[in-house]
């Protein structure tokens, strides 16, 4: 009995020892991932939804900056300091890097062709009323032909402005544990990641 008993006791120590080990090799694994794979481009937009950057790469690296906060416990009625995640993050483009904080950007693989482009290049006089019309929600309807698949995928700015428009057969999306404040979508086996930024997942017979 005493021989089954520390040889429980062992194993519920190597358990506990490897459980710990896994959610810190978790918590360090979700401040970093890597896109790879096919060639990439990677276009970067303010939140109005003006592209500001376009690149291109085949290993993209994203790191997410951890920061220290002094946060207050009603429980203990002590301050304390914890870890967070910043909203600074570092991209590097095959080997090249980048600080970003606050910006749309989205990587879509090179494969994966727009069906529309809404976004603007630059600033011009009419532009910052554009936000303010009905003209948004009509946008994506009027170029409703332009859709070869039936599902469309609509990427937007953080203020609502249409950016891009894709469509697909088979379309779905998740959240990458290893891309934080980062959300994947598949479109007919052609991987799309956006970081701040908002988007739709339309059935093409939903639209006018």
């Amino acid at each position: 009995m005493k021989k089954k008993a520390l040889i429980l006791a062992v194993c519920m120590l190597l358990t506990a020892a490897l459980t710990g080990c896994a959610r810190l090799r978790s918590g360090i694994h979700d401040l970093h991932g890597t896109i790879i794979g096919n060639e990439y481009i990677i276009d970067i937009f303010d939140n109005t939804g003006i592209r500001t950057m376009k690149s291109h790469g085949k290993r993209i690296d994203i790191d997410n900056n951890v920061v220290e906060e002094r946060a207050y416990s009603s429980t203990t009625d002590e301050w304390f300091t914890t870890k967070t995640l910043s909203s600074v993050i570092t991209i590097k483009i095959d080997g090249k890097q980048m600080i970003s904080c606050g910006d749309t950007c989205i990587f879509y693989d090179k494969r994966l062709v727009p069906e529309y482009e809404f976004y603007l290049d630059k600033v011009d006089s009419d532009s910052s009323g554009l936000l303010n019309t009905t003209l948004i929600s009509g946008l994506v309807n009027s170029v409703k032909n332009s859709f070869g698949k039936p599902m469309v995928v609509v990427v937007k700015s953080q203020m609502g402005a249409p950016i891009y428009a894709f469509s697909g057969d088979k379309v779905y999306w998740e959240v990458q544990e290893d891309l934080p404040r980062f959300t994947k979508l598949m479109i007919d086996g052609m991987a799309l990641y956006i970081h701040r930024a908002n988007f739709q997942i339309i059935d093409k017979g939903l639209l006018d």
